[in-house]
């Protein structure tokens, strides 16, 4: 028997976990001593949560971070050949969606490993969900480059290609960039773009809104240090 990897969602704040998730996550957490993460720290605590009853010394944490060698991480999955599953954690919301999971869950599919995703908040889904734009034909593009003309450049195309294609863009922004990022958006845009802000999805202060870019000019959303997704269309 091959162990499975299990793709384990995670809070997108500091909200208790069966608030925004079904029970099969917690109990999925409950067989699993292995773990592929992102930030230990921050995993742990997420794990204690969920699953206080768990010993903290019975979990085997794999690191997928930035310093994590591909060397080591090509080995995450060796456990599974023993018929022992693993847990992959992302460090908010759903693993492998705009997260270092990816590489992971491509190496299961090599293995012949089986992959079982578990329901749990995703922020881009959310956001498109409540935005009231094109939830037939969307595309999420990750973040804009960071330097000003070419990020600038990076805003006029999406707004085309939305227009072109009735194609709703997402994107996402450094919370600590979030309300320049807002500026730079009414600046460039057309008045009649539709524009959606969708901050701090499934906390107490979320806030989600689409208006027109000439309307988001009177607007000041408070948006420093708070996840955000963009969505444009045109």
């Amino acid at each position: 028997m091959i162990g499975k990897l299990y793709l384990i969602p995670t809070t997108l704040g500091d909200t208790e976990p069966l608030e925004v998730m079904p029970l099969s996550v917690k109990n999925v957490i409950d067989q699993l001593d292995y773990f592929i993460v992102e930030n230990e720290k921050s995993a742990r605590r997420f794990i204690k949560k969920i699953t206080p009853e768990k010993k903290q010394s019975s979990l085997h944490i794999m690191s997928l971070d930035k310093y994590a060698e591909e060397i080591e991480t090509l080995t995450y999955l060796d456990v599974c050949q023993k018929g022992i599953s693993v847990g992959l954690l992302s460090e908010a919301g759903v693993p492998a969606i705009a997260d270092p999971g990816a590489s992971m869950v491509k190496l299961a599919h090599q293995k012949n490993i089986q992959v079982v995703p578990l329901v749990g908040p995703s922020s881009i889904l959310m956001a498109m969900m409540g935005s009231g734009m094109n939830g037939q034909n969307f595309a999420f593009n990750g973040y804009l480059p960071i330097d000003k003309g070419a990020r600038k450049n990076a805003i006029k195309d999406l707004e085309k290609l939305s227009k072109d294609k009735n194609q709703s863009q997402i994107f996402i922004e450094t919370p600590y960039r979030n309300e320049k990022m807002f500026t730079e958006l009414k600046d460039t845009l057309a008045p009649i773009t539709h524009l959606c802000i969708a901050a701090d999805i499934t906390l107490p202060s979320e806030y989600i809104k689409t208006m027109m870019v000439k309307d988001w000019k009177r607007q000041k959303p408070d948006l420093h240090k708070k996840p955000a997704i963009f969505i444009i269309q045109k």
